[in-house]
């Protein structure tokens, strides 16, 4: 039978084009679909099966977290402050290669998820092995979830070459083909771990199978001079002339990016990933995202993993990706509140070819959305909710959760997740992973 709840809210940000903040209105909810959104006397006269009444908060889209590594959530805090190659050949792949297994993947990625929904996040675009352990945790934890299948030249615990990881993600895909929270996307590592012909091969298996690409680019000055290098030209040339640039890519980081390779981006209709926290944290480098956006680019926002972050948090990245913006121009204009909060919206929706579905608020459109309780002490008063939310917020003032219209977050707590067996799975691989 169908179900209605009625959410009076405070305020409510459909996420337009331009800034709308809607006073003291009433979002329609009918099983997992919003039906519309009244004015408080409309629905007076609506029979509904349970209405909530959230007068100091906002209700906004659900944030889409456009790059991240969930498993890689019980590597949070293993090894810090180091150099990325440093970071990946001498301490992360190492312990990938003694741990890694479907049930670190799935254990991992359910914390991850559970840690994204606490703070809002109803979207992860996730990229890593055990392809089929991460469907699992996006369907026990009820979170929208792009499986990024991995590709390497190189073995691992998951496949031994390029072919093996990409046989075994179709394989993996095919027991999720009716699940309406779960699809996979092709995630050729970077360019300095990927070949031409395996390039060449993942652009007509997307074009074949309709899937997406996510890849990791330009993210470090060393990838790019190495680039030149080995090929005699910069990695987004390369990826260019293999037929890799095009709508379906997804391009993590693009941190070091000239004018002429941003026209290129804008162009080619590619989405970019930014992830201003692990940019900073690896010393990778700031992203010129204003540039960017003025060029036509469409930019999400990423936590990327646990493990470069050290959280999944995307309110913190809201705020120091803004933050970072200004300073490194100067320009204290430059990515305004409401451009970060498209970014962490509608933007990543649309870089996964999802804003039919979600991302804003609209009649017709999938209910993954969220409620911010803005009555705290530190967001207080409440001139503008938009400012508030980028620049005063936290993620524990998420108070509700919703994906595809189920109450997943409840007053700030897990409706379908156990936190006491998630913190105690925690522990034990804490203690098995120290131990080495």
């Amino acid at each position: 039978m169908s179900r209605t709840t009625l959410i009076h809210a405070g305020w409510i940000i459909p996420m337009s084009d331009e800034p709308v903040v809607l006073r003291n209105q009433v979002l329609v909810l009918k099983d997992h679909q919003i039906d519309a959104i009244v004015t408080p006397e409309q629905a007076q006269d609506m029979i509904a099966d349970e209405v909530l009444q959230l007068p100091n908060h906002v209700l906004m889209p659900g944030l889409v977290n456009l790059h991240g590594h969930s498993a890689m959530t019980l590597l949070r805090g293993f090894a810090d402050d180091l150099d990325l190659m440093d970071w990946l050949n001498n301490h992360i792949w190492p312990a990938e290669g003694k741990h890694v297994s479907d049930e670190f993947v799935y254990d991992g990625s359910v914390l991850a998820m559970a840690e994204m929904l606490l703070g809002g996040t109803t979207t992860i675009n996730d990229m890593y092995f055990y392809h089929d352990a991460v469907a699992r945790a996006g369907l026990k934890t009820g979170m929208r979830t792009m499986v990024g299948c991995s590709i390497l030249e190189f073995p691992t615990n998951y496949a031994q070459n390029a072919d093996e990881y990409i046989s075994k993600s179709l394989q993996d895909a095919q027991a999720y083909q009716n699940e309406e929270l779960i699809n996979f996307v092709w995630a050729p590592h970077a360019p300095y771990t990927v070949s031409d012909e395996t390039f060449k091969r993942v652009v007509a298996l997307a074009e074949e199978h309709d899937w997406l690409i996510h890849c990791h680019i330009h993210e470090t000055a060393f990838e790019v001079e190495d680039s030149v290098k080995q090929h005699g030209k910069r990695p987004l040339q390369r990826l260019d002339e293999l037929g890799v640039l095009s709508p379906r890519l997804i391009a993590a980081h693009m941190v070091h990016t000239n004018e002429e390779e941003m026209a290129l981006v804008a162009k080619r209709g590619i989405s970019i990933a930014h992830n201003p926290a692990s940019n900073m944290k690896l010393a990778s480098g700031f992203a010129p995202i204003q540039a960017m956006l003025d060029a036509g680019v469409n930019v999400g926002l990423g936590t990327d993993g646990a493990a470069s972050n050290n959280k999944l948090d995307m309110f913190a990245d809201m705020r120091l990706g803004a933050l970072i913006a200004k300073g490194s121009t100067r320009k204290p204009t430059d990515v305004k509140a409401y451009d970060m909060l498209k970014m962490a919206t509608i933007n990543g929706a649309k870089a996964l070819h999802l804003d039919d579905k979600v991302g804003t608020l609209q009649a017709g459109k999938q209910a993954d959305m969220i409620a911010v309780d803005l009555s705290a002490l530190a967001t207080q008063p409440v001139f503008d909710p938009i400012s508030h939310l980028v620049y005063a917020a936290d993620r524990s003032q998420v108070s509700h959760v919703w994906i595809n219209g189920e109450h997943l977050v409840a007053e700030g707590e897990l409706t379908r997740l156990n936190q006491a067996d998630l913190l105690a799975n925690a522990q034990h691989w804490q203690q098995k992973i120290a131990a080495g």
